[in-house]
């Protein structure tokens, strides 16, 4: 039986990419090989590479002067690539998080970082700090678009007299963007777009080729740029299906629908955790994230929280568990998941307080 997937990454996609993908494996357009065996040379991969990179500036329309790349490494990679080609003398974190905190920490080893004018840090990541002002002096600000980790979500895009990099590994096309206000754009792709193993990194180029420092060949973006992605031998696998949950999101109306979908599905949620006597929010209502709605038994019931796990479990879902670093409950709300799944996760609650 199916399952109602609510797991942070990797996580649900479409059901449409994982076929075409499966059928990819087993034959790779007509050709008699597997996906997996194909060269990235041949001009049936390159067509892929090129189509992906098409679609992805169609879907977010983005404007002329930027690059799209595909990589490895992970999210993870880019907290050092971004100051390693970016960084000369000062850098802007907003702290929402772990993993504003994780870049912040590799963006130190190439120059000065400020992250605790804007932090949210003293009161646990509950909110997404404001009215500071940030510096013009600075080489770029970095933000994480959504925290996984503790269900918080910058929903609009900032306007900023310095380039802004955004790590949108988890909210990344459940909304429209104007990615001209972005210098660089990047992520993970094991959430809202592919399976893991590749990441996506959109660049402004007149950023580039501004620091002193040598940057080694495989981590500097103009490698990557001038090469379609293909300096070395790509993640092949992840690409298709990242071309396949493109082509799906055509299909399915875009960003703006998207949008539509996820306030749709999360409001449905937070609606039952704010009426549900068993259970509350952990973050501050304005800084709710649309993707990672993050929960936890209110205090009197804190011994039930074990309890729930197992009865969402014989309900046939699977994920709600919270980040091991702050226990409670979390529920991904990602493009692919469908509205089914958030109204078997509200009746649930509903009947576990009745039963409680």
């Amino acid at each position: 039986m199916k399952k109602h997937n609510f797991y942070a990454g990797p996580s649900i996609l479409p059901d449409y990419t994982v076929e075409e993908t499966a059928k990819a494996i087993q034959d790779f357009n007509g050709l008699g090989i597997s996906l997996m065996c194909v060269s990235h040379r041949s001009k049936d991969f390159d067509a892929v590479m090129n189509k992906t990179v098409d679609l992805f500036k169609e879907v977010l329309d983005i404007p002329q002067g930027y690059s799209v790349i595909f990589l490895g490494g992970g999210a993870s990679l880019q907290f050092a690539m971004v100051p390693m080609n970016l960084l000369r003398n000062k850098a802007f974190y907003l702290n929402t998080g772990t993993w504003a905190a994780k870049a912040a920490k590799e963006a130190k080893l190439f120059g000065n970082v400020d992250d605790t004018t804007a932090s949210s840090k003293e009161k646990n990541y509950t909110y997404i700090p404001k009215g500071y002002t940030i510096p013009t002096d600075a080489d770029y600000m970095h933000i994480t678009t959504n925290n996984t980790i503790y269900g918080t979500e910058l929903l609009t895009d900032i306007d900023s007299p310095i380039p802004v990099v955004a790590d949108m590994s988890s909210d990344i096309f459940s909304r429209p963007l104007d990615v001209s206000k972005y210098g660089i754009i990047y992520g993970g792709a094991q959430k809202n777009l592919s399976c893991a193993g590749v990441t996506f990194v959109i660049v402004k180029d007149d950023l580039l080729g501004k620091v002193d420092r040598a940057i080694p060949t495989m981590l500097n973006y103009k490698t990557h740029i001038d090469k379609n992605s293909m300096f070395n031998t790509p993640p092949v696998v992840p690409i298709f299906a990242a071309m396949k949950t493109l082509e799906w999101l055509k299909q399915n109306g875009g960003v703006k629908q998207m949008e539509k979908f996820a306030i749709e599905k999360s409001t449905k949620l937070y609606d039952e955790i704010d009426r549900n006597k068993l259970f509350k929010g952990t973050v501050e209502v304005d800084s709710r994230s649309r993707m990672s709605v993050c929960f936890v038994m209110n205090e009197e019931y804190k011994d039930l929280e074990g309890k729930f796990n197992d009865f969402v479990a014989s309900k046939n879902m699977v994920g709600l568990k919270g980040h091991r670093s702050v226990g409670g409950f979390r529920a991904s709300l990602y493009n692919a998941l469908p509205m089914e799944s958030v109204d078997l996760l509200v009746a649930a609650m509903k009947e576990f307080e009745k039963q409680n």
